[in-house]
C-alpha cells in the first residue's frame, strides 16, 4: 500500500464533482431538458492525495463548441495543487446519443461570463 488515493478514484472524484457542479448551475427545469455524454476525460497528477486528506475541487467550463463543451476541474488538498483534469462532454437529444448544439441558456447558466452584464 502506497498511502496515496489510487489513481482511479480521481476520476470518481471528478464526476461527483461534475454531477453536483450541474445540479447547482442548472435550474431544475434545465436539467431534465437537458443531457450531455462524456466524449473525453484526462487527469494530471501534481502532488498525491493521501489517507484522509480533503481534496476540494474548483470546476468551470475552459472551451465552448457547438455542441461540446470542455470542464476543467483543480483538485486541491489545502493551498496544494493535486491533480488538474478535463472532461469533454458533448450535448446529445434526450434518450439519444445524438449530439446537439449547447442551448444557448445552458451556456449562461453554466459560464457566468456568457451572461450579460446587469445596468
Amino acid at each position: 500500500m502506497q498511502g496515496v488515493v489510487f489513481n482511479a478514484h480521481y476520476l470518481a472524484y471528478v464526476d461527483d464533482a461534475l454531477e453536483e457542479w450541474l445540479e447547482a448551475r442548472l435550474p431544475a427545469d434545465q436539467r431534465g431538458s437537458f443531457d450531455v455524454m462524456l466524449k473525453k476525460a484526462t487527469v494530471e497528477w501534481t502532488s498525491p492525495a493521501r489517507y484522509r486528506e480533503t481534496i476540494t475541487m474548483d470546476v468551470h467550463v475552459s472551451r465552448w463548441g457547438n455542441t461540446s463543451f470542455d470542464v476543467a476541474i483543480e483538485g486541491r488538498v489545502g493551498d496544494r495543487l493535486s491533480f488538474t483534469a478535463t472532461v469533454v462532454y458533448v450535448s446529445v437529444r434526450l434518450g439519444t446519443a445524438d449530439p446537439v448544439p449547447v442551448p444557448p441558456d445552458v451556456r449562461a447558466a453554466l459560464d457566468p461570463s456568457l451572461s450579460p452584464s446587469s445596468p
